[in-house]
């Protein structure tokens, strides 16, 4: 008889089946029409109704199944019984089949951290700028980020009636990344892939000193990293605090494990053990390849500016 597969395998199989509802309660709000939007920090720091039961849904489902496992999420919401119809207990069969990479067999809940974006980039949600928007479960062990499920609601919502909406990218270190085509960025371009609505004087005087061909502008940090995986960015810049854990988990596990790079604007690594501080207070600096020609070209006065 096959082995049942490992804790990792089964964790990943269930936030992928997960991250699918969550998309769907993503859509739904949407069309329902009240997206509920309360004003967190500011104007630009937003929790709308879909966050809100997104959060719920992911927390609830995997805490069901994987009751010891930490799970840190981005909105503060009050517990209580979550309603069933949030709940969803059924996984990817595909992902259950495939072979746990040897270094991650032993694993037990206790030692896995999972951290949940309900829905990166609500600005941009807010404002119909649906193909900006993720839902990010990413899941780290030994404070390192080792896995992560991306799931796009909006992906292909402008390519007619007919087309399949929605999309989930996922990936393990040591396995690889899947769900979506890697393609590498033009060949001496520096495409730079930064902030929509959090820009300020050190992220602009950042991308200046780069010498970029071209600076894209989008929301969500799960959107600057697909924009690096399929060639679209070759880096994703931004010199400032305001970036989560929960942002950075997932795409970091899915840009690592197709050998990209992602640290903050210093070039220290992110740790995502449970006691961690949430904040990436130093910003981000990641690529698909040639990371080291960007993180030679990051002014000091940048650096002295952004304390880890």
């Amino acid at each position: 008889s096959m082995a049942s597969p490992a804790l990792l395998m089964r964790v990943v199989a269930s936030a992928y089946s997960v991250a699918e509802k969550a998309a769907t309660i993503v859509r739904n709000v949407m069309s329902a029409g009240d997206l509920g939007i309360v004003e967190k920090a500011g104007p630009n720091d937003l929790q709308t109704k879909a966050d809100r039961l997104v959060q719920m849904s992911i927390c609830a489902s995997l805490a069901r199944k994987f009751p010891k496992v930490t799970i840190i999420g981005e909105e503060e919401l009050p517990t209580g019984d979550v309603t069933e119809d949030l709940i969803e207990d059924g996984h990817c069969e595909e992902i259950l089949k495939k072979p746990c990479p040897a270094q991650y067999t032993g694993i037990k809940e206790e030692e896995l951290v999972i951290w949940v974006d309900p829905l990166d980039g609500t600005k941009e949600y807010t404002e119909g700028l649906l193909d900006h928007v993720t839902v990010l479960i990413g899941i780290a062990y030994g404070g390192k980020a080792i896995a992560g499920v991306i799931n796009q609601p909006y992906y292909n919502y402008e390519a007619g009636a007919n087309a399949v909406l929605g999309r989930t990218i996922w990936g393990v270190l040591g396995m690889g990344a899947f769900g979506f085509q890697l393609t590498e960025a033009p060949a001496g371009k520096h495409i730079v892939v930064t902030t929509r609505s959090h820009s300020n004087a050190l992220v602009n005087e950042c991308i200046t000193a780069l010498n970029p061909d071209h600076v894209i502008r989008v929301g969500g940090a799960g959107n600057k990293v697909i924009q690096l995986i399929e060639g679209k960015a070759s880096a994703y810049v931004f010199a400032s605090p305001g970036c989560k854990k929960w942002d950075t988990c997932a795409p970091e596990a899915i840009l690592h494990a197709v050998g990209g790079k992602i640290t903050d604007i210093r070039g220290n690594s992110f740790q995502y053990n449970k006691e961690v501080k949430h904040m990436n207070s130093a910003g981000v600096l990641a690529t698909l390849r040639n990371y080291d020609y960007y993180a030679s070209r990051i002014p000091n006065t940048v650096k002295e500016s952004l304390v880890p």
